[in-house]
């Protein structure tokens, strides 16, 4: 049988669901890394690096149990509520798609969300394999109309601008400190940005702006092998 041609397949829509009793543990393991499952997907909003997943796991269990069909329009997340429905609007072209979250992942260190081929093909990221995008929480029975006439995001194509963040500090001696270990280790530029968070005074340390995924990767197992944590990809 031939491949469907995806700009049949429509996107998902926002239905209420009862949670599925297999995919919802408080937390979980997974390659020595415990990862901690939202009690809800309310008010969820998250810019981060899309990946997409297909033939090799075509018809294999999911982590809700059912079964991964590379041609519906699901995806996968680490920590979203099995199923949430979520609106994935790629930054660099403002294509936006709806897709019913059934499965957990990605695990790749950087990634925000591991989308089915189908989904990945229509948002345009299936030939480079990855891209950047921002997932948004969707309420059961939100209407897919009213999701695509959204306003446009501020991005515009080109203009996306990616980042590590090394960490947050209250004290801003802190914050040079890391930034001049990171900036021998790097020999890319890096900031310390001062931030109010919650009514908090923060000093964030920004890598970048990179020359894009790959760099942004190759930067991060570095950052990690010097003892920091694993940076977090910030997306403007």
């Amino acid at each position: 049988m031939s491949a469907p041609d995806v700009s049949d397949i429509p996107d998902a829509i926002p239905r209420a669901e009862p949670k599925s009793r297999y995919g919802n543990p408080r937390s979980y393991v997974v390659f020595g890394k415990r990862y901690h499952t939202l009690p809800t997907s309310d008010g969820y909003v998250e810019r981060g690096i899309a990946s997409w997943y297909g033939k090799k796991f075509h018809g294999r269990r999911t982590s809700s149990g059912e079964v991964y069909n590379m041609y519906a329009m699901t995806a996968a997340h680490k920590s979203l509520p099995l199923p949430t429905y979520v609106s994935v609007t790629n930054l660099e072209t403002n294509r936006r798609i709806v897709v019913r979250v059934n499965d957990r992942g990605p695990f790749h260190e950087n990634r925000l969300i591991d989308l089915s081929y189908s989904a990945a093909k229509k948002l345009g990221i299936v030939a480079k394999g990855t891209g950047y995008v921002e997932v948004r929480a969707l309420r059961p029975g939100q209407p897919v109309r009213q999701v695509a006439e959204q306003p446009p995001l501020p991005s515009v194509p080109g203009s996306v601008a990616l980042y590590l963040q090394a960490g947050a500090f209250a004290v801003r001696s802190n914050a040079e400190r890391v930034r001049e270990r990171l900036q021998v280790l790097t020999g890319s530029l890096v900031n310390v940005l001062p931030a109010v968070v919650d009514g908090v005074s923060l000093y964030r340390v920004r890598v970048g702006p990179l020359e894009g995924i790959d760099h942004a990767d190759r930067l991060t197992h570095s950052i990690v092998a010097l003892g920091f944590p694993t940076p977090r990809i910030v997306i403007e």
